[in-house]
């Protein structure tokens, strides 16, 4: 009984480790193209965007 509650609450840290990894890129990306870039925050979730960021790495 303790080693599935002890497994639950593993995958539970590994979950929210993730979640909080996900929102800090997300809001690093707001920042940096929002803030810095001089552009809107919002924009970061706009295709052409992405879309013009590959074309500019390649």
């Amino acid at each position: 009984m303790k080693t599935s509650h002890y497994i639950i609450y593993t995958v539970f840290k590994i979950l929210a480790v993730i979640l909080i990894a996900i929102l800090l890129l997300i809001i690093g990306l707001m920042i940096g193209y929002g803030v810095i870039g001089d552009g809107s925050p919002t924009d970061i979730f706009k295709i052409d965007i992405w879309e013009q960021l590959s074309r500019f790495i390649k």
